[in-house]
This record gives structure tokens, sequence and C-alpha cells, in this order.
């Protein structure tokens, strides 16, 4: 039965999501990269969460809140300002130059190469970082909870094999044959039933708690270990309070405002409307997803107190196996499916995308078709899915605090693009190869400061926190590039062109809805301070 309701809702997301895509030419690039330019609000919203929210984040945050508590929720309620800033800031600058990719920006602004060496950055880290780890931690985690060795009557090592190869499969086809519009629409689906079968597991671990009672459950939770529900963390803790001023606005920054994984769906608009209607609406989701992938883990805390978890990042599957009705595994693990497919196809049709453009019609062939170029670009997403799937099994074990070592490990390439992007918008004279200085020493010095200076020089405890050494890092590349500028300018004043792709007037309650969110994460921090 509870394979019937997997295989049912699967079904019915690839069934919708065939229906609405049915009419949308593939063939062009607007067609594939950017669903025809045609997303709405509504869909752009569903794909951005889901997009974002995948089993590294459900199984990683959870664990870091089985740890540390509440406090990690900084992780999703600032990403709500980040996601008001981009809205506000980012969104209306892409949608006039009518860019397909973040990298075509940096383009039009410092030159080719510049471009360049981002989208060789951004494959880099979706390939050899986001894709494996998005496979093997979806297969790992779906496999723990729903007992899928067992279940096949295979060894934990042949189902893993099966795990990462049906995602990766799955996730192929709609990425590379469906085109962002396909994978748009199945991400908003999926994010529906993650939402439903996510507030699921809240609700029966509060049952459990208390005795039949939620409420009951809640105030137990909260008085038995009212230290898990601080959200200024100390100098120790994963997230410094300090450092939410610092480097945590800069990840999320990058994240929702720069990376080409999600930033894409918003560049798919229909117009600047509907695309910060998308990320408003985002926004005011993204502030409730920590009762999906923060409470979670602190009523594991609770509910495991006397046996307390070696590894904290099983804290999730654990509590799933535990307090989750059978009747309802069949759907969960359909929606879990559904949330690692988001990510993986997501990345996947991202690195199509730059490859497609940014590499093999800028420099293999200047004189390809986009029908050519889609082709190439739907082998080249081919070939890196099964190079993925090869690799995620033998990732032998996921590190100890997954969620916060993705975010360090994906410091090397998030700030150095972040500071270019930033810089090319707000100024005029700065000239390309400011550019090319500070992301290739951005990128280096984080590495030798996070994997040689930290580990072999001045040992873990006695250095800053990464997301200070991100901020430090910003402010060294930012100086470096006005610098530059200063006495190397450009000889001509960067000017932003309407290429009138879209309808870029703005929605007239941006700034109503954005002060709203801003005044409620504060208020959050307020509360639980």
């Amino acid at each position: 039965m509870q394979l019937i309701y997997f295989l049912g809702f699967t079904i019915l997301v690839a069934v919708i999501s065939y229906y609405a895509t049915r009419n949308t030419k593939e063939s062009t690039s607007d067609g594939y990269f950017l669903g025809g330019r045609s997303l709405t609000g509504i869909v752009i919203a569903g794909s951005l969460l889901l997009t974002n929210l995948s089993t590294e984040q459900i199984v990683g945050l959870n664990g870091a809140a089985y740890t540390d508590g509440i406090l990690v929720m900084a992780w999703e309620t600032l990403a709500a300002i980040a996601i008001v800033i981009t809205a506000v800031v980012l969104l209306p600058r892409y949608l006039k130059s009518g860019l397909t990719t973040v990298p075509q920006f940096l383009e039009i602004r410092y030159d080719k190469t510049t471009k360049t060496i981002a989208s060789v950055l951004f494959l880099s880290g979706y390939m050899i970082v986001l894709l494996p780890i998005v496979l093997y931690s979806g297969a790992l985690a779906i496999n723990t909870m729903f007992k899928v060795p067992e279940l096949l009557g295979v060894s934990e090592t042949a189902a893993l094999w099966i795990s990462v190869w049906a995602i990766g499969i799955v996730g192929s086809i709609y990425a590379i044959f469906g085109g962002l519009k396909a994978v748009a629409v199945s991400d908003t689906v999926n994010a529906v039933g993650l939402l439903t079968g996510g507030l699921l597991i809240p609700y029966f671990g509060l049952l459990a708690l208390g005795d039949g009672s939620v409420a009951d459950g809640w105030h137990h939770l909260v008085s038995a270990s009212p230290e898990k529900f601080n959200s200024i963390g100390g100098k120790d803790s994963s997230i410094p309070f300090s450092t939410l001023f610092t480097g945590m606005m800069l990840v999320q920054l990058f994240y929702w405002g720069t990376n080409q994984a999600i930033i894409q769906r918003a560049l798919a608009a229909k117009n600047l409307k509907e695309g910060q209607k998308g990320l408003i609406l985002a926004a005011f989701v993204k502030i409730l997803i920590p009762i999906i992938v923060v409470i979670p883990g602190i009523i594991a805390f609770q509910l495991f107190k006397e046996a307390p978890l070696t590894n904290a990042d099983q804290a999730y599957p654990m509590l799933v196996s535990k307090v989750l009705p059978a009747s309802f595994l069949g759907f969960f693990a359909a929606v879990l499916f559904g949330a690692v497919l988001s990510s993986f196809n997501s990345a996947l049709n991202s690195s199509s995308t730059l490859f497609g453009l940014d590499v093999y019609k800028a420099y293999i062939n200047k004189e390809a078709s986009e029908e050519k170029t889609v082709k190439v670009s739907k082998r080249f997403g081919l070939l890196l899915a099964v190079f993925s799937m090869i690799i995620a099994p033998f990732i032998a074990k996921a590190p100890q605090g997954l969620f916060g070592y993705l975010q360090e490990v994906n410091g090397c390439y998030s700030i150095p693009i972040l500071t270019i992007i930033l810089v090319g918008y707000t100024t005029k004279y700065v000239p390309a190869i400011a550019a090319k200085i500070a992301i290739v020493a951005g990128a280096v010095l984080y590495i030798i400061s996070q994997f040689i200076l930290k580990p072999f020089v001045f040992g873990e405890d006695h250095y800053p926190h990464y997301l200070h050494v991100m901020a430090i890092l910003f402010v060294i590349n930012v100086i470096v590039m006005l610098l530059i500028g200063r006495f190397r300018p450009r000889e001509q004043p960067f000017m932003l062109k309407y290429s009138e792709d879209v309808d870029i007037t703005p929605w007239k309650y941006l700034a109503v809805m954005g002060v709203a969110i801003v005044i409620i994460v504060i208020g959050i921090f307020y509360y639980f301070s």
C-alpha cells in the first residue's frame, strides 16, 4: 500500500508537469532555459522553495538544531530578508538586461573572460560539491527512514546505488528533457506536498511528547529544554550571534540573489511584477520553514534524551521512523523523493544553461543555432548526471554537521562572485581587471584560509568563524576593486541598457510587503532572545 501511495503521488507530479509544459517550445534558448519567460509568481515561489528545501537541508539543519537548538533558524529567517533585497535591488536589473544566466551580466559589465571564470566556478561547485552530495544525502535519508535495504532484500550498499540512480534518472528526465518549466512546475506541486508532509513530522512529534496533545507537547518541549530556544548564539555555537551581521547576510544574498540554480526561476518570470510577487511569497513562506527544518530537531533531542544520538544528522530520519504513522509513510516518501529531485534537477538544468550559453556558444561553436545549443546542453546535462550518479555512492559518510560543512565549502566561490556582481551594479568605472583579480584572489585566499591556515597553522579553536572570514575577504575584495577603479578606471562609464524582453513595471505592494517581512524577522529573533 505504501508503494502505491509513493508511485501515485510521483506519477501525479509527472503528469501535471507534462500537461503544463507540452506547448512550451523547448528548441529555443528562452523556451528551454527560461520556460519561455512565462513563469507566474506562484510557480516561481514554489520552485524557489523546493529547489532550496532538500534533504541536505532538512536532515542537516534538523541535525544542527538537535545540537544547537533554535538559533540555527537564522539560515531560514535571514533568508527572507535576502530575498526581499533581491526583489527590490537585483531582480529589476536582471530583467532589464534580459539575462538568462547571472554570468552574462559579468560579460556586459566587465568582459567575456570574467564571465567565463564565474561560469567555471559555478559549474565546479555544482559538479564537485552540490550534485553528488544532494544525491548521496537524499538516498541515505530515504534508505534510513524507509528501510529500503530490508524492503528490497539487498545490502545497504546496493540500496544506496539503487536510490541514487533512481533519483538521478528521474531528475535527469525533468531537467534535461523538460527544461526549466517542467522543473519549475514539478517543484511547485512537490512544494505543496513537502509543506504538507513536512508539517506532519513536528505535529506527530509534539503529539508523542504531549501524550496525545500538541499543546502539552509544545509546553513540555519548551519547559524541558529552555536552552534550545535561545536565538542568540554564543561564540562557541555553530552560529555566533555576531555572524548574523557579517558573513551570514552575504551568504544569504549570494544564494538568493546570484546563485544561478536559484535565481534562474525569477529570471524566467513573465514580467518584473510576477517575479517580485514570487520572491515575496517565497520570503513569507521561508519565515515559516523552521517549523519543518528546525523544530523537529529539537523534538528529537527531547525524545531521544535518554539515549543520545552519536550522529546529530540522524535526528530527523530517526524521528520520522519513530513518530510518523505507517499510513503516511508512502506519501512522505514521495514528498521527500520530490524534494531531492528538485535540488538535483535544478542544479542540473542550471549547469546545462551555463555550459550551453557561457561555454559552448561562447568558445566552442560561436555560430551555433539556438536549437544546436540546446541539444548540446542536454547532452552535457546527461553526462553530468551520469558523472554525479557514479560518484555519489562513493561518498562513504556524510560529515558531521552536513549543512554547515556545505556552507563553508561553498564559500570558495560564493563571496568572490557576489563581490564582483555588487560592485558591478553599484559603480560605473571599475574595470574588468579589477573583477578578475577579485574573483581569483577571493577564491584562492578563502581556500588558503579555511583549508590550510585554519586546520594546520592556527587550529580550529583559535581561528575566526568561517562566516567572519567571508565578511573580511568580502571587504578586502571590495576595497581592492574600488582602488583599481580609482587609479585605472574604465574609459567609458557603464550604463545598464533595457533589452525590452519583459515588462519591468514593479509590483506596487513590494515596499509594504518587504518592510512587513523585515519586521516579522526582527520580531521572531526578539521573541526567542
